[in-house]
């Protein structure tokens, strides 16, 4: 009786303990480990940014490096904030490969003028009004001798008329008495002119002369400082930043390519993240409507033939469904 007792005991209890030690403990909470814990812990660093792989990583546990300004944007390398700045310029290229200034033009005194008016205005508005000047102040000479009055009453649609129209005088003036009524093609003697910068300078520089310039305007401010490019603010640094991370000869290219993207998907105040080419490259995804079907309604001048700002486009333009802007009066 003895030994069929300690038989039984040491057959069945220690069994029955060992497999259910083996079985169901171990097993449930490592089974609960695997499925929970790296889930939690990866779920928030998804939410913020859609980008590859490589991306991510570059990107994790970098929020102190915001307020660094020596250091590259949000902790990258100078290596890869160059290959994704590149990237990025790329894809835009193949997204408008018709992008062009937006204004009209003819020669590059009209675009020098034209340039001059578009500020605090649309490319648009003055496509609309400079037809009537150009038809009545053809040369530098004939505008540098028009009636102040009569040149105002031209420009009053751009808004701020009166100092406008000071400027395209003066500019003018000076252009027939120091330069032969001739556009110079350097920098230097362009941001001599009155109401010419150096963003104007390079919008002329690279869209009349063929000489590379970035035109560092609001769209442009806005959309390197998204991507993490360069922190600046001052639009003089800003410009050798991203400089710096281009070959020259991309510079009047990568000019149309942001000031587009800006116009048309990255806007202010509502961009449009869900409908963004280039998403998956930009830090700042999240930041406007992430819906593809609500970030589509956001999106202007690419819907229906994207119509652009020109009265007069380019045929590469044309030819990929771009519509004329309408005469002044017409629409």
């Amino acid at each position: 009786m003895p030994a069929r007792k300690s038989a039984s005991a040491k057959k069945t209890v220690p069994a029955r303990k060992s497999a259910s030690a083996k079985k169901t403990v171990p097993a449930r909470k490592s089974a609960s480990a695997k499925k929970t814990v790296p889930v939690k812990k990866q779920a928030p660093a998804k939410k913020p940014v859609v980008a590859p792989k490589k991306a991510a990583a570059a990107v994790e546990g970098v929020a102190p490096a915001k307020t660094v300004a020596a250091q590259p944007p949000r902790g990258e390398s100078r290596t890869a904030l160059v290959r994704r700045a590149r990237r990025i310029d790329r894809e835009l290229a193949e997204v408008y490969p018709y992008a062009h200034p937006e204004l009209d033009f003819e020669n590059p005194f009209q675009l020098v003028v034209a340039t001059v008016l578009s500020a605090q205005t649309t490319d648009l508005r003055v496509n609309q009004t400079t037809p009537a000047l150009f038809a009545k102040y053809p040369t530098p000479e004939d505008l540098a001798a028009a009636n102040p009055e009569e040149v105002e009453e031209i420009l009053r649609p751009t808004g701020f008329f009166r100092a406008k129209t000071k400027s395209v005088i003066g500019l003018s003036k000076v252009l027939a008495e120091d330069f032969g009524g001739e556009v110079p093609g350097r920098l230097e003697d362009l941001v001599k002119l009155p109401g010419v910068g150096r963003k104007t300078a390079f919008v002329v520089l690279g869209n009349a002369f063929g000489r590379p310039g970035i035109t560092v305007d609001t769209h442009f401010q806005r959309l390197v400082r998204r991507w993490r490019w360069t922190e600046a603010t001052d639009p003089d640094k800003i410009e050798a930043a991203v400089g710096a991370l281009f070959p020259k000869s991309d510079w009047t290219d990568l000019s149309h390519h942001v000031i587009w993207h800006g116009r048309r998907i990255c806007h202010a105040r509502k961009p449009a993240c869900g409908a963004c080419p280039v998403a998956p490259l930009c830090p700042a995804y999240g930041e406007g409507e992430t819906d593809p079907e609500k970030a589509e309604k956001l999106l202007k001048y690419e819907k229906g033939g994207f119509p652009g700002q020109r009265l007069n486009p380019p045929r590469s333009y044309l030819e990929a469904g771009g519509k004329p802007a309408p005469p002044l009066g017409a629409g």
